[in-house]
């Protein structure tokens, strides 16, 4: 499993590295859900496979969404349909095409050795979580979802082109 944690890690650095220097917004949300996914092989080679989940579901699944409705968003007008067409292209697919394959393997080699948890028993399951999430940390929590929300007006407002020339009140 330490092989499992070296791995996964190098890939969720890796998609991280190339989520920030990547130019095309799409692209790069494309390394971050590797990245994501990397993280929750993290997760799971600690023996901690519900937070693993967690990540998959609640990131990777939920908040990437979110973010590429964003983007898609902010690419309205004419042109947004020739850029929408580029991300199609096959050459795009390369480098997070590869970083998911790695994981791939990954996840076929831990099932054929039979996983299993490496902390001895020592897993945290739902009910931990919930009442972790919603007792001493929910303040982060409510932070963390209005942090959200403000993304989320603030994109609209600025694919909406309702903006003012700074002067005028």
């Amino acid at each position: 499993m330490n092989l499992l944690f070296y791995i996964s890690s190098a890939i969720a650095l890796l998609g991280a590295a190339l989520a920030m220097t990547c130019r095309n917004a799409f692209h790069a949300l494309l390394y971050v859900v590797v990245s994501l996914l990397a993280v929750a092989g993290v997760f799971f080679s600690l023996g901690a496979a519900f937070a693993a989940a967690l990540e998959i579901i609640v990131y990777a699944g939920a908040i990437i969404v979110l973010f590429i409705f964003v983007v898609m968003m902010l690419n309205l007008g004419r042109s947004a349909v020739r850029k929408e067409d580029g991300f199609l292209t096959p050459t795009m697919w390369i480098g997070p095409g590869v970083l998911a394959l790695a994981l791939f393997v990954e996840l076929v080699f831990v099932l054929i050795r039979g996983g299993g948890s490496t902390t001895g028993g020592l897993e945290v399951g739902p009910k931990e979580v919930a009442l972790a999430l919603f007792g001493p940390y929910v303040v982060g929590v409510e932070l963390a979802s209005f942090l959200l929300l403000a993304g989320l007006v603030g994109a609209a407002y600025l694919g909406s082109g309702a903006r003012s020339t700074g002067g005028e009140r």
